[in-house]
This record gives structure tokens, C-alpha cells and sequence, in this order.
């Protein structure tokens, strides 16, 4: 494949479709009553391995249609298989081998084509269908049959029942014992609120397919965390500028000069945004908290605060205008403005030099 690319298209090469940010929405899912341990499968009841079954083949295969998504990891739970536990004694008394039982399962579990017959100008298409849907299938699947004709089958030589692969740990949730967790996984570049929108019209529909009993419960939404994100964000800013407002009033006694240093703030934010739209930053957690922590503005506070005092010492200047006032004011504290701008930059330089994941995730700042 790589020699079809026409020269001048660029090297493939493979990437992640999903980053460690990725996981924008979680759930449980929960039936009502759980079986408690050591109680039998009934329909009484929904055991862990139930849950996890119609996690695993319901809910998930519905939600990866979702526009967005990559996958949905399951936790928790057991995950459930058919398992045959052979009897030793009894494969010997059979002259069988564990060998023989596993390909005569798998020999037995299968669709066959046959072909087809022709009569009266149609054709019939044979297929021979053996796929097993229960455990008593696989408990009559046919071994061999001995030297006196008797059949011998899989129930003969062990037992045949739903069994847990091997666990690697377990879900909790609020003290209330296992729980079934699914995790949404975002595919890389797309829109965190946008695809979590559309999960949760898709986590509407599947609800009315489920059993009854099971319900999804969801614990984690990106979407609140971004609010959250954005209202922090929002509220640190107006407070700040605020604040320097009243201090500048405070100090200064000049209402225009704590103004004229709080509008350095939306406008430093105003090249932060056009900054990340040149370099393809989005507008996510990261870059936002960037932002609201990585502003400067000191050096709009200290050029106001001098202006302000130049002009009251020269008040009485009426040689020299209002705007060559203000130049020599800005001129006389510009080289020391950005040697502390300069300063605080470079201190953020070995931030930019980190790479791997703790690059990533500085990047923005």
C-alpha cells in the first residue's frame, strides 16, 4: 500500500485515534434486585455476568454508531463464556484426549456450505446450519461412538456450564458492592460536547430497549466539566479585572487607569485565542485553564501606574503635551517592563521543552 501513495502525498504512518483525554462519558449499568452472592441465577435477579453480557452485546454495539466515537471499554463484572470442565477418569474409560473434545467442539460449532440443486429451472442452495446457541448444545455435541455403537457425548466426558474467563479486579461503586462500568472513548479531534450530546440521545434510546430492571446510570459527562471549566474560567477574569479596578481606584485615585489595565485583559486573551487558531489549538480544558492561569499583565499595571504619577508630577508642565508626557512615562519604565516579562517567559521555557504525554498536555500553556 505504501508504494500506491503518489510521490509528493506524504509517508503514512501509524497513529492513535483516541487520546488520554478521550474519555468523555461513563456509566453503570445497574439491575434491580441484584443476586447476592452465592445465589443462584434466576429470574428473580441480575447477577454481575448478566450485566456485563448486555453491556457487552447491547449497549455497546449501539452506542459505537455514534458520529464520534472509538469504543467503549467495559469494566467490572463478569465476563461470560461456556466452559466445559472434563473429567479425567472419563476420557480415559473413552480413550479420548482434551485435544479431540476441543476440535469435535469446534468442528461442531459451525456453518457449512453444501452447494446447491438444480430442478425445474431453480436452484436450492444447501447449507448445513450447526451453530450452538445453548449449553445444552454443546452437552450433545457428538465425541465418537465406541466399538458398540454408542454415541458418546460432550456430557458424557464432563460437565458443561457459563463460567467467568479469569479476572484481572473489579468495579465498586458508593459502598454498594460490583458494579458493570462502561467507559466512551472519543475519537481524536472531535468535539467533546458535540459527541457527548450525541451519546446521550443515543444512552435515550437504548433505555427503552433494555430488560426490565436494568437501568443506565451515568456518573461522569465531559460536558459538565467543560462548563464547569468555562464558568471558572469566566469568573476568574471578572473578579481579576474587578479587582485591579478597585486597586488601581484605591491607589491611584484614577477610575480611567484601573479601566485602561483592566481592558489589558480581554485583549491579552483576544491574542491568546488567535494564537491557538494559527497553531490548531482547540479550545479545550487544558488550553482553557492554560489561559485563565498563564495571562501577564503586570506589565500593563506598572506602565499605567507610572503614566498616572508622571502626569500628576507634571501637571504643571505646560510646555510639554499630553502625549509626549505620556511617551517619556512609558519610555522610562518600558526596558525594566520587559526584562520582568522576559523574566517570567523564560521561566516557562523548560515547560515547552517537555515531551511525551506531560508535552501534550503543557502545550497549550
Amino acid at each position: 500500500a505504501r508504494e500506491q501513495i503518489p510521490e509528493g502525498y506524504g509517508e503514512p504512518e501509524m497513529g492513535p485515534i483516541s487520546t488520554g483525554l478521550g474519555e468523555i462519558y461513563q456509566f453503570e449499568v445497574r439491575g434491580e434486585p441484584m443476586c447476592h452472592s452465592g445465589e443462584p441465577d434466576t429470574d428473580r435477579c441480575y447477577t454481575p455476568m448478566e450485566l456485563r453480557t448486555i453491556l457487552d452485546w447491547n449497549i455497546n454495539y449501539q452506542l459505537r454508531s455514534v458520529r464520534g466515537i472509538v469504543e467503549i471499554n467495559s469494566f467490572g463484572g463478569e465476563l461470560k463464556t461456556y466452559q466445559v470442565t472434563l473429567d479425567p477418569n472419563r476420557l480415559a474409560a473413552h480413550g479420548l484426549t482434551v485435544g479431540q473434545v476441543a476440535e469435535a467442539l469446534s468442528n461442531n460449532n459451525r456453518n457449512v456450505g453444501g452447494g446447491y440443486i438444480a430442478h425445474q429451472g431453480e436452484q436450492y442452495l444447501i447449507r448445513g446450519e450447526g451453530l450452538v446457541e445453548t449449553v445444552e448444545d454443546i452437552a450433545d455435541d457428538v465425541l465418537l461412538h465406541d466399538h458398540r455403537g454408542t454415541t458418546v457425548t460432550v456430557r458424557n466426558v464432563g460437565k458443561v456450564e457459563f463460567a467467568p474467563v479469569i479476572r484481572q479486579g473489579a468495579v465498586t461503586r458508593d459502598g454498594r458492592g460490583e458494579a458493570v462500568v462502561g467507559i466512551v472513548m472519543m475519537l481524536m479531534g472531535e468535539n467533546s460536547r458535540t459527541v457527548v450530546n450525541r451519546v446521550k440521545k443515543k444512552i435515550a434510546q437504548i433505555k427503552k430497549t433494555l430488560p426490565k430492571g436494568v437501568t443506565i446510570d451515568t456518573f461522569y459527562d465531559r460536558t459538565e466539566l467543560v462548563r464547569r471549566t468555562i464558568s471558572t474560567v469566566a469568573k476568574n477574569l471578572i473578579e481579576g479585572g474587578l479587582l485591579v479596578i478597585f486597586i488601581l481606584l484605591l491607589l491611584l485615585g484614577n477610575l480611567r487607569a484601573g479601566l485602561l489595565v483592566s481592558a489589558a485583559i480581554p485583549l491579552s486573551m483576544l491574542v491568546a485565542f488567535t494564537a491557538m487558531k494559527w497553531a490548531g489549538l482547540s479550545g479545550n480544558l487544558m488550553s482553557l485553564g492554560a489561559i485563565d492561569f498563564g495571562l501577564i499583565v503586570d506589565g500593563s499595571v506598572v506602565m499605567v501606574e507610572n503614566i498616572v504619577r508622571f502626569l500628576h508630577e507634571r501637571r504643571h508642565d505646560n510646555e510639554t503635551s499630553l502625549k509626549e508626557k505620556v511617551r517619556l512615562a512609558a519610555h522610562e519604565v518600558a526596558r525594566p517592563v520587559v526584562f520582568a516579562v522576559g523574566i517570567i517567559m523564560i521561566v516557562y521555557l523548560p515547560i515547552m521543552a517537555l515531551r511525551g504525554i506531560e508535552g501534550k498536555m503543557f502545550v497549550p500553556m
